[in-house]
């Protein structure tokens, strides 16, 4: 009786979903931006370097923000520089060469 109870009990565990929900606003407007915790944390941990801003993270994370055909111009110490278009014509985009790409 008691192993029926405990194996009853497990069935209706669930994990808490690790996601949070961000607020961007931006030329494109205001959009929302669901982001998984886990996967991040997972993605830096095996990211090439572990650490910092590569310059393809940084062509994603400008794919991400919305410029189309995102080519690295300038690479530095702390930044990683990201040109492409947008809907309004040429941007660019500084990012930080932190976790994460955060932009400056």
């Amino acid at each position: 009786m008691a192993a029926l109870s405990i194996a009853a009990s497990s069935v209706f565990v669930m994990p808490a979903a690790a996601q949070d929900v961000e607020l961007r606003i931006g030329p494109d407007g205001v959009r929302p931006v669901i982001r998984d915790r886990d996967r991040d944390r997972d993605r830096d941990r095996y990211s090439e370097r572990g650490r910092g801003c590569s310059p393809g993270e940084a062509r994603a994370a400008a794919r991400n923000e919305g410029l189309r055909r995102p080519e690295v111009v300038r690479e530095t110490s702390r930044s990683v520089t990201v040109e492409g278009m947008t809907r309004r014509g040429p941007d660019r985009i500084t990012f930080a060469k932190r976790r994460g790409c955060p932009i400056i």
